[in-house]
């Protein structure tokens, strides 16, 4: 999987947490506010994955293109 899709992943994860614990809230069921929070936690753990994936594909692109400057 790529960064991007990491990211993009994240986020939905994320979004749908944060709406099921809203869900959860409003009908008083603990058990999809306990889902909805996993969810969200699921989901910055992808965003935080592909910026880490994303970061370090600029850190290579950019030694590439320091060793290839130097040659």
């Amino acid at each position: 999987m790529g960064a991007t899709t990491d990211k993009i992943k994240g986020v939905a994860n994320e979004t749908m947490g944060k709406a099921k614990q809203g869900i959860g809230e409003a009908t008083g069921s603990e058990h999809l506010q306990g889902e909805g929070a996993a969810q969200e936690i699921k989901g910055k753990g992808q965003q935080a994955l592909g910026d880490a994936k994303q970061a370090t594909k600029d850190a290579v692109n950019t030694a590439a293109g320091a060793a290839n400057k130097n040659l």
